[in-house]
C-alpha cells in the first residue's frame, strides 16, 4: 500500500507544504503543479514513480493549499518560486534531483534547470515549452499583438479584477477551467478587452472523465478560504521575471529533457512559435505530442505519460 507523508517545511521565508512518497534512500523526483491545480494533480504519477524506486516530492506551490500565500505580488516572482524548491531540496538533504513540471510548474522547472545546472540532472516539462529568454517581457508583446482584444494573461494583471470573477463561485470557476478539450475554451475566445474570462460560458454539466467528484473536492479545498489571489499573482510578475532573469539571456537548457503536449492543448496554438524553436534551445530534447489530449495531460493520458516518464528516467536518471 502506498504511503504518502505530508510535511510542512520552513523554507525561503514561507511554509511550503510537501507530500513525500517512496523510499527515503531513493533518488529524488520533484513534481511541480501548475494553475489552477495542486499536489493532487500528480495522483496518477506518484504510484508509478514510487514503484520505479524514486523518492517522490510533490509540493503545493506558494499561494496554493496549505502552503503560505504572501500578500505582496512580487513575492511570486521566478527567483522566489525557484528558491522555494531549491530550499526545500536543502531542507530534505538532497544535493541533486530530477524535476518534472506541468503548466506554470514547467515554467519553474525550465528556469530551475538553468539556474541550478549542477543540481537538476534531468528535466521533464509538460504543456509549456521554452525557447530562451525573450527579448522583451511577454506582457509587453501581448499588449501589442492583441490590439484591444481580450487576452487572459492581460486580464489577470490588475490585482482584484480576476479575483472578483473567479472567487465569486470557486466550484464553477474550477469546473470551467477543467473542461473537456472539445468544450468552449475561455483562453482562445475572441472578445472585447474589457470582457471577463468566463463571460457567456455555460457551467459544464459534468466533470471531465479524468476528474472524479472526490478528486474535484481536493482541488476545491485547495482554494477554499483563500481564493485565487496567490495563484493569480504568479501571472503578475512577467516584467519582474524578465528583469530578474537577465543572467540567463542566451543560455540553453543542457540537461536531458522530455517535453510532452496534447494535440488539443490551447497552449499549442498560443505558443506555436516557441514550440517551433524549442529544439534550438534544448539540445538534448525529446518531444512527444499526445493524440486526443488537452491541457491536463498527466490526468487525461495517465498511462501514456507514465510510460514516457519511466522510460525517460530509466535512461537519464535511473533509480
Amino acid at each position: 500500500m502506498l504511503t504518502i507523508e505530508q510535511r510542512l517545511l520552513a523554507v525561503n521565508g514561507i511554509r511550503l507544504n510537501v507530500w513525500l512518497a517512496g523510499p527515503e534512500e531513493g533518488r529524488p523526483l520533484w513534481l511541480l503543479h501548475g494553475f489552477p491545480e495542486c499536489w493532487h494533480s500528480w495522483r496518477g504519477q506518484i504510484p508509478a514513480l514510487v514503484a520505479a524506486g524514486y523518492r517522490v516530492c510533490v509540493p503545493e506551490m506558494r499561494g496554493y493549499g496549505a502552503s503560505d500565500a504572501p500578500v505582496a505580488v512580487e513575492a511570486y516572482d521566478l527567483p522566489s518560486l525557484c528558491g522555494d524548491i531549491r530550499a526545500a531540496m536543502d531542507a530534505l538533504g538532497q544535493a541533486r534531483a530530477a524535476v518534472i513540471g506541468h503548466d506554470w510548474g514547467a515554467f519553474v522547472a525550465w528556469h530551475l534547470a538553468l539556474w541550478e545546472p549542477q543540481r537538476v540532472e534531468a528535466l521533464v516539462t509538460l504543456s509549456v515549452p521554452f525557447a530562451g529568454r525573450p527579448r522583451r517581457p511577454a506582457t509587453e508583446i501581448m499588449r501589442e499583438l492583441h490590439g484591444g482584444r481580450f487576452n487572459y494573461i492581460l486580464y489577470f494583471q490588475q490585482p482584484g479584477v480576476a479575483e472578483a470573477e473567479l472567487d465569486a463561485d470557486l466550484s464553477r470557476s474550477l469546473r470551467l477551467f477543467f473542461r473537456d478539450p472539445g468544450d468552449s475554451d475561455p483562453f482562445l475566445q475572441d472578445k472585447p478587452a474589457d470582457a471577463r474570462l468566463f463571460d457567456d460560458l455555460p457551467s459544464p454539466a459534468r466533470l471531465p472523465a479524468w476528474c472524479s467528484e472526490a478528486d474535484f473536492a481536493i482541488y476545491l479545498r485547495t482554494f477554499a478560504g483563500r481564493g485565487f489571489r496567490g495563484a493569480l499573482n504568479w501571472y503578475r510578475n512577467f516584467e519582474r521575471n524578465w528583469q530578474r532573469s537577465e543572467s540567463l539571456a542566451g543560455l540553453k537548457v543542457q540537461q536531458p529533457t522530455l517535453f510532452a503536449i496534447g494535440d488539443r492543448d490551447p497552449v499549442g496554438r498560443l505558443e506555436a512559435y516557441t514550440l517551433s524553436r524549442m529544439a534550438d534551445w534544448v539540445p538534448r530534447l525529446e518531444q512527444h505530442r499526445l493524440a486526443a489530449c488537452g491541457h491536463w495531460i498527466q490526468n487525461e493520458k495517465t498511462a501514456e505519460v507514465n510510460a514516457l516518464l519511466v522510460d525517460f528516467l530509466a535512461r537519464h536518471y535511473p533509480a
